[in-house]
């Protein structure tokens, strides 16, 4: 069996029976790729052999490479998969993969900008773009982050068939799992705007937002657009489009929001993901506190 052959078919099972995101399913291919290069082997029963032990290697060799612990722990994650993949694929009556721990990973807090950032942000990608049309749309995606909570990616996959924006709109997030989002009049209307300028032809089955030649938009565009107008505001690098869904989650909360509802919006599938937010509202909290309560002072 070849190489191409085994990638091709993790591929197609982590696309078709997974349904693992366009960019989980390249990430993951790359590192069952990079394990068949550095082991040598291109059959099911022989991939299903690899233990702990060669796994620790890879993921050792992948460290000389430089890779952190956040990015060995989800390089750790895909390995396991592929040879869970691989001892199901040999017909092992135990398909789990082999038991190990990966590296212990900070759980940092979202840096979020703030409302007024946010708001200059969405207008700075519009004044700055050489073209008109082209800073309606990049104005149009930072209000579906900021005023939607949507992903980046969310934002990016929405076809013609959502307009005109309702005061609901569904989307579709991780896992193929849809969730109904409420959307405010200026969102639509920023959306609208784009729709109204937009010299490509705007098709039901094709998506809403375009590049400059009539092709789907990329996020590094987004990302681009967005740098460009951070710079020009004075905001640090953590200014990032996914930083505008952190400042959603995290308004809503300090403006007193229930946790399930915010949970519901950002499709988070678990609660404890959309908890980190509160650990950030709460220390905004105590800072306001030791700034003005007169025991602070003390």
């Amino acid at each position: 069996m070849s190489a191409s052959a085994i990638l091709n078919a993790w591929h197609a099972h982590l696309a078709q029976a997974r349904r693992r995101s366009p960019h989980t399913v390249r990430a993951y291919v790359a590192t069952a790729e990079r394990l068949i290069e550095a082991t040598g082997l291109t059959d099911w029963p022989a991939l299903a052999r690899i233990d702990a032990s060669a796994l620790r290697q890879q993921l050792a060799r992948r460290r000389a490479d430089g890779l952190g612990n956040a990015s060995t722990a989800r390089e750790l994650s895909a390995l396991k998969g592929f040879i869970a993949f691989a001892r199901a694929q040999a017909g092992m009556a135990d398909p789990t993969a082999p038991r190990m721990r990966g590296p212990r990973i900070k759980k940092g807090l979202p840096r979020p900008v703030t409302p007024d950032e946010a708001i200059n942000l969405a207008a700075g990608v519009e004044e700055n773009a050489a073209v008109e049309w082209i800073g309606a749309r990049d104005r149009a995606v930072l209000m579906l982050l900021y005023g939607a909570g949507l992903r980046i990616a969310e934002a990016l996959s929405l076809t013609g068939a959502a307009l005109p924006l309702g005061d609901v709109l569904t989307v579709t997030g991780k896992g193929g799992k849809q969730r109904a989002v409420p959307i405010l009049p200026l969102v639509a209307a920023a959306v609208a705007d784009y729709a109204a300028k937009c010299p490509w032809p705007i098709e039901r089955d094709k998506p809403l937002f375009m590049g400059a030649r009539g092709g789907p938009l990329s996020q590094g565009m987004v990302q681009k657009a967005m740098a460009s107008a951070r710079k020009a505001l004075g905001l640090p690098q953590t200014a990032t489009p996914h930083a505008l869904r952190h400042a959603f989650a995290t308004h809503l909360l300090s403006g007193g929001a229930d946790l399930r509802a915010v949970q519901l919006l950002l499709g988070h599938a678990d609660i404890s993901t959309t908890q980190i937010y509160t650990h950030v509202v709460t220390d905004e909290l105590r800072d306001l506190l030791e700034a003005a309560h007169p025991m602070a002072r003390a």
